[in-house]
């Protein structure tokens, strides 16, 4: 399949993907305990408060992997003389900055 396909892939370490995991491990934990706050009735403005947490959360990851793509796939790009990476960031950076 070529790059733009459904299957492009990115080999990441296992500390790299530990930590990602990780992360992502903990913002799940997080939505499931906003479900569990709106079953036993919290009131609106915590269950806000949790879940303005798991946006920032989720930030941050997005945060973590734009820096590993940036690091590797597109600097690896660059390298080859191709700014195709460049222009997939690009793109991306101006639908994650709505």
């Amino acid at each position: 399949m070529d790059d733009k396909g459904c299957c492009r892939r990115r080999e990441r370490t296992e500390e790299e993907y530990k930590k990602l995991a990780n992360r992502l491990c903990r913002i799940e934990g997080q939505v499931r305990g906003i479900g569990k706050m709106l079953e036993e009735s919290a009131y609106c403005i915590d269950i806000l408060m949790q879940v303005s947490a798991a946006k920032a959360a989720l930030d941050s990851f997005s945060k973590e992997l734009l820096t590993e793509h940036i690091n590797t796939c597109v600097a690896d790009d660059l390298k080859k003389g191709s700014y195709e990476k460049t222009e997939e960031l690009t793109e991306a950076i101006k639908k994650l900055i709505k």
